[in-house]
Order: C-alpha cells, then sequence, then structure tokens
C-alpha cells in the first residue's frame, strides 16, 4: 500500500506485516499529492499543479531523477489508473477537463473530453472534475463534479462530450466508488449525503443515511453488497446498499480521515492467529482488590458490634415492668 505525505515523501506500507517497508522522496510541482499509482516497477506521482511523473520504484530511499514528467494541467483534483491497463491514466480537476494519458506512449493525452454546451442562458458551464473511475469491461470512464453532476465519457465513440449527464443534490460532490456490477456508482457530497446512481438511464436508485461530514472516501466490497465510508466527522461506517439498505457498524477514530482501502484478502480470518499468554492479573489490579476487602471486612465488625448493644438495650426495655403493676 502506497502512503503519500505533505512533505512529499511516499512510503510503502505492508500489510502482511504491518510495518513501513520503504520510502522515497518525489520531489517536483506544487501542492500535495492527487494520485499515486504503481505499474511495471515504476511509481507514478501527480500533485495539484499539474505535474505526473514516473519514478524508478526500486530506488526507495534516493531521490533520483524521474523518468518520465508530464504536465497535465493545473488544479488536479484526481490522477486515476485504469486496473485494467496499469500504464493508462486519468486526471482531471477545477477548469482541468478530463484527460486520458498512455504512459508508455506520447506526451499528449490519447483522450481529451470536451466541455459540454452552454446552459440555457448561454452561459458556459465551469467544469470541476473531483473523482474519476474506469468502468470494468469497456472504455468508460465515469466523473464527479464540484457541480453535483455525475457524467460518462467514452473514449470510442466520435464524441468528446459525455455521453450521460445527471445531477444529485445541490451540494460539491466530493467522492464516488463502482458497486460490485459496475453498473451504478455511490457518491458522496460535502454534506454528509450519499445515494446510488445508475449509470445506463441516469437515475437516483436510493441513498444512504448516517453521515454528519464532508464525505472523503467510498469504496464498495467486490463481492458483497456493502460500502465502506469515511470522512470529516471521523466516524468509519460500513452501510448495506442492497435492499433493505441501511448503516451495519460504524467506528470512532479520532481524527479527520481523508481516505480508505479495502483489504484484497479474503481468508485474513481463517489465519492461525499467535497464541497469547494466559490472562495475568496485574500487581496493582491485586493490591487494590484487597484493600477493598479489607475495607469490607472493617465495616461489618463495626456493624455488628453496633447492632449488638440495641439488642441488649431492647431486652432490657422488656425486663423493665411498669409502676404499679403486680405480678401474678
Amino acid at each position: 500500500m502506497l502512503v503519500g505525505c505533505a512533505d512529499r515523501t511516499v512510503k510503502h506500507f505492508s500489510t502482511e506485516d504491518g510495518i513501513f517497508q520503504g520510502q522515497r522522496h518525489c520531489p517536483g510541482g506544487e501542492g500535495m499529492f492527487r494520485g499515486l499509482a504503481q505499474a511495471d516497477g515504476t511509481l507514478i506521482t501527480c500533485v495539484d499543479s499539474g505535474i505526473l511523473r514516473v519514478w524508478h520504484d526500486k530506488d526507495k530511499d534516493t531521490s533520483s531523477d524521474p523518468l518520465l514528467e508530464l504536465r497535465v494541467g493545473p488544479g488536479v483534483c484526481r490522477m486515476r489508473q485504469d486496473p485494467a491497463h496499469p500504464h493508462v491514466v486519468a486526471t482531471g480537476g477545477k477548469e482541468n477537463a478530463l484527460k486520458i494519458w498512455d504512459l508508455q506512449g506520447s506526451e499528449e493525452p490519447v483522450f481529451r473530453a470536451k466541455n459540454v454546451r452552454n446552459d440555457w442562458l448561454d452561459l458556459r458551464v465551469p467544469i470541476w472534475d473531483q473523482d474519476i473511475q474506469f468502468l470494468p469491461g469497456s472504455q468508460k470512464l465515469v466523473t464527479c463534479t464540484g457541480y453535483h453532476q455525475v457524467r460518462v465519457y467514452d473514449p470510442a465513440s466520435p464524441q468528446r462530450r459525455p455521453v450521460l449527464e445527471t445531477t444529485y443534490g445541490e451540494y460539491p460532490l466530493t467522492a464516488m466508488t463502482l458497486t460490485p456490477g459496475g453498473n451504478s456508482v455511490i457518491v458522496g457530497n460535502t454534506h454528509g449525503q450519499l445515494a446510488e446512481i445508475d449509470l445506463r438511464q441516469g437515475r437516483l436508485l436510493g441513498c444512504l443515511k448516517g453521515l454528519a461530514g464532508s464525505v472523503r472516501g467510498l469504496q464498495c466490497h467486490p463481492s458483497k453488497p456493502l460500502l465502506a465510508s469515511c470522512g470529516l466527522d471521523r466516524v468509519l461506517r460500513i452501510h448495506r446498499i442492497q435492499n433493505p439498505r441501511g448503516l451495519e457498524h460504524k467506528v470512532y477514530l479520532k481524527s479527520q480521515l481523508n481516505c480508505l482501502l479495502l483489504s484484497g484478502r479474503d481468508n485474513w480470518e481463517d489465519e492461525p492467529q499467535e497464541p497469547q499468554e494466559p490472562n495475568k492479573v496485574p500487581l496493582e489490579d491485586t493490591e487494590t482488590d484487597e484493600l477493598w476487602a479489607s475495607l469490607e471486612a472493617a465495616a461489618k465488625r463495626k456493624l455488628s458490634g453496633l447492632e449488638q448493644p440495641q439488642g441488649a438495650l431492647q431486652t432490657r426495655r422488656r425486663k423493665k415492668k411498669r409502676p404499679g403493676s403486680t405480678s401474678p
């Protein structure tokens, strides 16, 4: 797993061992990382200012020159790698239209999206692609925008404009993930609203509730109808995305969350666990228990000492005769 830091360091984290196994410094450009990927022994990075670089992944502790540098345009919000073709990436951002790049080809994009037509007032529609996903089994891509739009592009078609466009809500969309079937996406916005949208007809399939802040990370389970989400409300949530929809689990994680990643292992629950030592009671707990036991014993003795004189006094009162009374 790759972790990008604010100081331009990319760290390699092993989910098997639970430790960082190496790092390398990736300078160049301005702003934070907007995408990290690996392909054929190389590391791919992209930053806010639009500098996309390809590095030797083996030289993790050195700051050697990059193998390739591309200028993809300023204001980048997302760089996404094509899972089917690791050497192909897509970029997009604010006033930076969707582009597809082949890192093994020329330095020009293989596809450059065209903005939609002017609105009903004949005003230009602004561009703000926030997230990008490649649709499996096709060349199509889907994007979500800061103007609450969801768009589908098809590089194989003659037109460069979206082949499908729909909107959701009134707030900027900040995260998106594909459902297991690949026929719909789930989007989240800055107000914690989640919705599933059909990519074939562009209609709303359903909504999910529970989030209290801006959504920053979404991912569906590859085989089960489950959605993991995180955001600025510091809570990791697991939702069920098939009817009946609803919240399954949630965990408070203390810090504001930027992204999440589901493990690809299916049998991690079946792995043998390390033998655990028998539970040992700490010495401090033992001393505390002994102290409380001694206090309880002292309290019982004191209570029994108080009850004894009261019983004797009641006996004397019974034996005392009334004045003027005679015995039978």
